[in-house]
């Protein structure tokens, strides 16, 4: 294992942080994945999932078992993990510049396309090299200017020429659940069955540049531009990547935490990325894939005391009771009901709703939404 620390960018006088990963196997020799935890800081079951999967792939290397490189990233935002604000932790957004971490990442594909356009041949192999070349010179020569910069920067350094790349997540309160391009769906589907992924949104683009489509829309991005140019030349989607929500906020501990590394590594198994004997099967399906545009997003329409009378990863009909908002002042109930059938696949950890707050979500088949599709 090897061990890197990147210095960021130093917003201030006499004081700075570091970007730390790991590196197992050997770069060149086979496939290479990325898993980072924790972009949005406050989001910490990914964390200790990477603390398992160091353990773990520290005696896969040891052994010899990996055929390929792996990079781990247990903390992937060490700017957000140190802001709090009146004891409370405030890691989705930057304070300095109110942006999300996971979004506004740069757009890869129109950064590279006028340098690879004409180099491109009839070798996929080759042509993917290049367009991972081209990738890595833009990032190389991007001069941050602030230290948020810096983070996305190093992050896409990292893992601009992944094959695989992993970005834990979780939301409020939820079920297991999984977001992904449509373009990376088959061959990333294995590993939402390992890891009993209970809702699974595709979309062609979410909106908004989160780090995983920065990196995996760069190809079918760029492979639609050349066809539209009239150029017939082959490029591969080289870099397949997925948001995964591991649960709820509060649900860090080392059971749920074991379990989700031994999905990840099975995973590995079976992509041959870590050797075995006999690589393991792909569990059964616990849910349908469905669009990121049939999700279903709950609001209040008034304030008041939340009391849901959904739980997470329950299946909902059109009409069920989702939640009550009790205003105790006027003495109303509003009834918040569900306007798709699907999963309740996540809901908000507060108990108190302000007028047009979001209350959770139900994954729907049936697409109905458009534009930006994930939220702030």
């Amino acid at each position: 294992m090897q061990r890197i620390d990147h210095p960021l960018l130093s917003p201030s006088l006499g004081s700075h942080k570091t970007l730390t990963s790991f590196h197992f196997g050997q770069p060149g020799s086979g496939r290479k994945i990325v898993i980072q935890a924790s972009l949005h800081a406050e989001e910490l079951p990914g964390m200790l999932v990477a603390h398992h999967l160091r353990a773990l792939f520290e005696a896969c290397e040891a052994a010899g078992q990996i055929h390929g490189e792996i990079v781990l990233v247990p903390v992937a935002n060490p700017i957000g993990l140190a802001q709090r604000l009146d004891h409370k932790p405030m890691g989705r957004f930057e304070l300095d510049t109110s942006e999300n971490f996971n979004r506004h990442y740069p757009d890869l594909a129109a950064a590279v396309e006028s340098v690879v356009i004409t180099q491109l041949g009839d070798n996929a192999v080759t042509n993917v090299a290049l367009v991972r070349r081209a990738m890595r010179d833009h990032l190389q020569q991007w001069t941050p200017a602030t230290e948020l910069q810096s983070l996305r920067r190093t992050l896409l350094l990292l893992a601009h020429d992944a094959d695989f790349m992993l970005d834990l997540h979780c939301d409020c309160e939820g079920v297991l659940h999984f977001y992904t391009e449509e373009a990376c769906w088959p061959q990333m589907h294995e590993l939402a069955h390992f890891l009993g992924a209970q809702a699974i949104l595709l979309a062609k683009s979410s909106g908004n540049r989160p780090i995983d489509e920065c990196l995996s829309g760069a190809w079918w991005q760029l492979a639609d531009r050349l066809k539209a140019k009239g150029l017939d030349v082959p490029l591969p989607q080289a870099c397949c990547s997925t948001t995964i929500e591991l649960r709820g906020e509060l649900d860090v501990s080392h059971a749920w935490a074991k379990q989700d590394a031994k999905a990840i590594a099975d995973w590995l198994r079976h992509k041959g990325v870590l050797a075995c004997t006999t690589p393991p099967a792909v569990p059964t399906a616990l849910c349908q894939a469905t669009p990121l545009a049939g999700s279903e997003s709950l609001h209040a329409a008034a304030p008041g005391v939340v009391v849901f009378a959904a739980e997470p990863g329950q299946t909902l009909q059109v009409g069920d009771l989702v939640a009550e908002i009790i205003d105790p002042i006027a003495n109303t109930t509003q009834r918040i009901t569900a306007g798709v059938a699907g999963v309740f696949y996540a809901r908000i950890r507060d108990r108190y709703i302000t007028a047009g707050g979001e209350l959770g979500k139900i994954a729907g088949a049936t697409a109905f939404r458009n534009g930006e599709l994930l939220g702030a």
